[in-house]
């Protein structure tokens, strides 16, 4: 069986637990990701997703860039937004288990971003975090 998780060809209340991992920032509409995920999981499961988010806006050109989304980068929101959606979504219990900041390698920066937005983004507080994030329905 194959499906798009905003639109999870599954039943209802089915799972125990959903697990992801570094896929949901990749999702254009969280929204209706997190709602599928609530809906197919049985009462009292829960979910654990690990996922990448920022603090801070990253600059557009690194939003947009294919290494960005072959890194998994692109498409990552700020946690708070992030944490928000997981919670209008209905889930309990929310938390974040584990978090690591992500270092982009230097050469890569310069790579992307004009000289000037690498001095920005070098003195912003700008990060990317690498989180795993637990919630119960």
């Amino acid at each position: 069986m194959q499906g798009d998780i905003e639109d999870l060809p599954l039943e209802d209340s089915i799972a125990d637990v959903v697990v992801s991992n570094c896929v949901l920032n990749l999702v254009p509409d969280k929204k209706k990701a997190f709602s599928e995920t609530r809906r197919i999981l049985k009462p009292g499961g829960h979910f654990s997703i690990s996922d990448i988010v920022t603090v801070g806006e990253m600059p557009e050109d690194l939003q947009h860039h294919a290494e960005m989304f072959a890194g998994c980068v692109s498409g990552a929101m700020d946690q708070t937004e992030y944490l928000k959606i997981v919670k209008e979504a209905g889930f309990k219990n929310v938390r974040i288990q584990k978090s690591k900041e992500i270092t982009l390698p230097d050469e890569l920066l310069k790579k992307i971003l004009s000289d000037n937005e690498y001095r920005q983004y070098l003195e912003s507080e700008v990060g990317i975090y690498s989180v795993t994030i637990y919630g119960e329905k």
